[in-house]
Order: C-alpha cells, then structure tokens, then sequence
C-alpha cells in the first residue's frame, strides 16, 4: 500500500496532513503537494501517531526548530521528560527528539508519543543498545526489531547512521575529536571490532520496508560531524555526506521521506558552503542542522554560540534547526535548559524567516513594536517569545528601587530611561 505522504504525493494526492501544512505555512496545498513528491519538502507523520499536528519540514517554508529531551543511565525518570516535552512544545519547539539512553526506554517514549501534538524522534541505536549487554554484540537483527517496534509505537521520524562507511574510519583518525556523534562512534568501533561494513547500510533496504510500512521519515544522521572547529568542513564529513546522497534517492524510490543532517561545529565563515554543499549533493533535501557551534570555548553559553550559527545556517538554507541547551558539553539538560535552549532556536529560527521574507514572518515584530509606541506592556508580553521571562524582568525592573509604589505612570516609561529621559516619549513632542 502507498501510504506514505511522498507515495501519495508522487500519486497526486493532497493528504488532510499537507492541507494543514498549507495553512500553517500560508502556502497553497498544492505547493507542498509538489514539494512532498519531490522530496524537498517532508512531513513526518507516523500514521500510528494519533493526535499528532502535522508540520512541513524543508528549505521554502518557515524555519523549525527540534529540541531533544530524554534520560540517561545517570539522570531523570518518565516524569521529568515528560515536564521537558510539555516545556519544549509550551516554548516553540516544533519537534522532539527522545535521546534516552538509561532506564525504561519503552516506556519514556510511549508516553512522549501519547502526550505530543509534535512529531517525535529517536536514534533507534540508542534502544538497541540498551537490551545488550555490550555494544559490540548489536547485531542487525536487534537493530531491524527495535525499529520496527518504534515505527508501530508511533515515531515519526529516526535518526539513523547508515552514511558512515568503513572507508571513512581512518579519515575519523586524522580528526582532533576523532567522532563525537554517540551513534556514529559505537558503529564505526562495530565496524572495526567486526571487520564488517555499516550494518544500517547494508540493511538499509529493510529499514526502507519498515519505514514504507508505518511512514516514518528518515533523518540521515551524521556520524562524522564535526566536533570542534579544527575538524570542521573535512574530509571525513564530506566522504559521509556524498553517501547521504546516495541514500537519500534510495529512500525517494522506495516511497519513504528523508531528510539529511549537518554539521554541528563549523566557523561562522564556512556555514554558507556546507549549506549549499548539501543542497547540491542530496537534490535539495531538507537538511536538519545541529547548531552549528561557531566557537568552542564558551560552555556554558552553548545556546548563544550555536544560535549564531543556526541563524546563518537558516538563511543560507537549512530547514530545521537542533536546539543546543546551556549544558551542551557539559551535562544532561533540565526543564529550565531546554527552555533556554528552545528560545535561542526560535529567535534564530524567526531571524532567518524575516530576513527571507517568509509570508507574514514580521507580523509579530510590528505589532510588537506598535505596542511599545503605544506603551502597552500586556501586549508586548503577549507578543513575546517568551512572555513570562519578559513580565518577570519588567517586574524587578520596577521593583529594584527600595519602597516604590508602582502605579499607572510607571506604564509610561521603562526604567532604562526613567520618566525624564524616555526617547519615545520624547519623540513624540517633536
């Protein structure tokens, strides 16, 4: 059966999930009609994900922001990821990815997937390593089974490392980080422990029949990301990525969406060549970027960094943008991490909208800016992206002068300037 939104799109089929997408992206139903069938454009949409909000993912529609949650064998339980999807969503987030790699897997995600009106996705490695004992026993088999449970469970989309080859494994040691993608680095140790090619490449055809079967979207991962700026742009991502290439039309015959993913460290002046080095390379498929980090010595500010270069990264064409929280490099993120996170990425995310003139994207920005002329506080909470954090500073803006009273002047100023040297007040007596 054609189920998969690129099959019924290549069939001319508008899906009631590519009628939504038109009328979230203010485009009409047949542009992402056509835009699905040519793979440029994809909409994860698990047909088990019953109350999912569909949404478009590719280069000519607005700019989507992914925030990963999840626990790990050190941290968090069912109830703190949950608290995480509902803060990411309440904040912006357009996707999320359940990375969890400790203590019930199976169940963490099972709630994610019934709790989100976003589409959800994993890296399937993650689950298969979790049911053996060591990582050099993963086996196709298992990597074949805890797939097609995912896909029935009702994810999205996955995040596989099927590009990374055994001829690029002495191309990692010429690298000062060597491999810094978790799923990239226990298979490319597989492959040499085992003297065996990439298992998710040589049974990338089954994983296609899975994906085919329940529409889970590919996201080709990239286990040869860069890592710091002295690997970035080398010749190991670039072997990967023209293997991504290669997969992404493997996926496009067999009837299921791909999208590609980029590089995670890269200086601020090489991210417009990756950009268009992977629209040439994988035919315009929408390319999911991590960052990129523009500079490597600021942990603690990972968000700042990276939003920097999501926001280049955007406007130079990428689709979707992986968050980095303020514990990148540095721990497990929290609630208020991935708040801090999904705001940076939707500032980029918005940023890069406006400056390509996305429909509608500076709606808010005017508006925004009307209420200040008129000194309307509420509205600008309201149109803030983040409204608690801005009536918070407004708050203890008013409230740091010991016994003041505020009252309804205080609407007629900010505490910057104070009442005597308000510049819009000012403005208006000329």
């Amino acid at each position: 059966m054609n189920i998969t939104q690129i099959a019924r799109a290549k069939n001319g089929e508008i899906t009631k999930e590519m009628k939504r997408v038109a009328e979230r992206e203010k485009l009409t139903p047949e542009f992402i009609r056509d835009g699905v069938a040519a793979g440029t454009i994809v909409i994860p949409a698990n047909i088990h994900h019953k109350n999912l909000d569909p949404i478009g993912i590719g280069r000519k529609l607005y700019t989507k922001v992914n925030a990963n949650i999840g626990n790990s064998a050190l941290s968090s339980c069912p109830k703190q990821e949950l608290e995480k999807l509902a803060g990411a969503v309440r904040y912006g987030a357009d996707t999320v990815m359940d990375l969890s790699t400790g203590q019930n897997i199976t169940q963490i995600r099972r709630s994610i997937i019934e709790a989100s009106t976003v589409p959800i996705g994993t890296v399937p490695v993650y689950e298969t390593l979790s049911r053996i004992n060591n990582a050099m026993e993963m086996t196709p088999e298992i990597i074949l089974a805890v797939i097609k449970e995912q896909a029935e469970q009702g994810v999205d989309y996955i995040t596989i490392h099927a590009g990374l080859l055994r001829e690029h494994v002495p191309l990692a040691k010429k690298r000062l980080l060597r491999i810094v993608s978790r799923g990239g680095s226990i298979i490319a140790k597989w492959m040499s422990v085992h003297n065996k090619e990439n298992p998710f490449y040589t049974h990338f055809d089954e994983i296609l029949e899975i994906c085919a079967k329940h529409d889970v979207t590919l996201s080709l991962g990239d286990g040869m990301r860069p890592g710091c700026l002295a690997d970035a742009s080398d010749e190991a991502q670039f072997a990967e990525l023209k293997v991504l290439a290669e997969l992404v039309q493997r996926s496009r015959a067999a009837g299921v969406q791909a999208m590609v993913e980029g590089p995670g460290h890269i200086p601020l002046d090489e991210i417009e060549m990756n950009m268009k080095m992977e629209r040439e390379l994988c035919d315009d498929a929408p390319f999911y970027i991590l960052g990129p980090v523009v500079i490597d010595c600021a942990p603690g500010y990972d968000h700042i960094t990276s939003a920097i270069g999501a926001t280049l990264g955007a406007f130079h064409g990428a689709a979707m943008l992986c968050y980095v929280t303020p514990k990148e490099h540095l721990g497990l993120p929290n609630a208020e991490d991935v708040r801090n996170g999904v705001i940076a990425y939707k500032i980029a995310a918005h940023a890069a909208d406006v400056a390509l003139k996305r429909p509608n994207a500076r709606d808010r920005d005017d508006a925004i800016s009307q209420a200040r002329v008129d000194f309307d506080w509420e509205k600008q909470f309201e149109l803030a992206l983040d409204p608690e954090r801005a009536r918070q500073l407004r708050e203890e803006a008013l409230n740091e002068k010991t016994g003041h009273h505020k009252d309804e002047a205080d609407n007629r100023f900010c505490t910057m300037c104070g009442p005597d040297f308000c510049s819009m007040r000012i403005s208006k007596e000329l």
